[in-house]
């Protein structure tokens, strides 16, 4: 999802590289799921990537995982999944002794536990290995930086922006986040362009089938970014028939 706003309003006023040194570490977030909450609304959306390791982490499909804990709404004229907040905390009763336990599931994001705590880590999206992090975009390019009003976990210290985003193969996942982004904003200008609404559905479909819905069928993640990219020479042609 971009972000319209002036940059030193919202960051520390320096842009980041992967080897730079960044005060993002928040010491896992002890007792704090804010970032999680349903505050965030729809803005925690999901690439093709993050959709790749969710299914492949959990043993899931696309299919099974929209209307539950993801749901999918159009974000800068896209129709993008994007992580599902719940509305309500519901009460879980747990029966390990005469006296019943009840807890409360935490307000946000469908993932967390009881305790606030994230049970997809190890495959959680992008955007969240990113964040207090974000990206800002430039002629074809981006750099990091750091949003200063986002995060409410005090003393955060040091760490290379590299290790802060726990993502394999970064020269790859660098040029798959260029590609994508550059996509959707070819694909956005080409959709307020076009008057045929069957056609923009038409688009949408394809789009969260080819990008999303199919399986890939590698689950080496190095091997997704070779499927991807015949997918998106795909969908490029697609486009450009509109």
């Amino acid at each position: 999802m971009q972000r319209y706003a002036d940059f030193k309003d919202i960051s520390d006023g320096r842009l980041y590289g992967l080897n730079d040194m960044v005060k993002a570490d928040c010491h896992d977030c002890r007792d704090c799921s804010k970032c999680c909450s349903q505050d965030m609304g729809d803005t925690i959306t999901i690439d093709p990537l993050d959709m790749f390791r969710l299914t492949k982490g959990l043993g899931r499909s696309f299919d099974s995982l929209i209307h539950k804990e993801l749901e999918i709404s159009l974000s800068d004229g896209i129709m993008l999944p994007h992580m599902r907040m719940s509305g309500l905390s519901e009460p879980i009763y747990e029966k390990d002794s005469d006296m019943p336990t009840v807890y409360k599931i935490p307000v946000g994001c469908q993932f967390l536990d009881k305790n606030g705590r994230c049970t997809i880590h190890e495959y959680r999206p992008g955007i969240c290995r990113l964040f207090p992090l974000g990206r800002i975009y430039e002629n074809g390019d981006f750099k990091y930086f750091l949003q200063i009003n986002e995060c409410s976990m005090k003393n955060r210290t040091k760490v290379k922006v590299s290790k802060w985003i726990d993502t394999e193969n970064l020269k790859e996942y660098e040029r798959f986040v260029k590609m994508w982004h550059n996509f959707l904003l070819m694909a956005a200008k080409k959709l307020r362009e076009e008057e045929d609404t069957d056609k923009v559905k038409m688009f949408h479909m394809a789009f969260l089938t080819k990008f999303y819905a199919e399986e890939y069928q590698s689950s080496d993640e190095l091997m997704f970014y070779t499927e991807f990219d015949g997918r998106m020479k795909e969908m490029v042609k697609l486009l450009r028939k509109m």
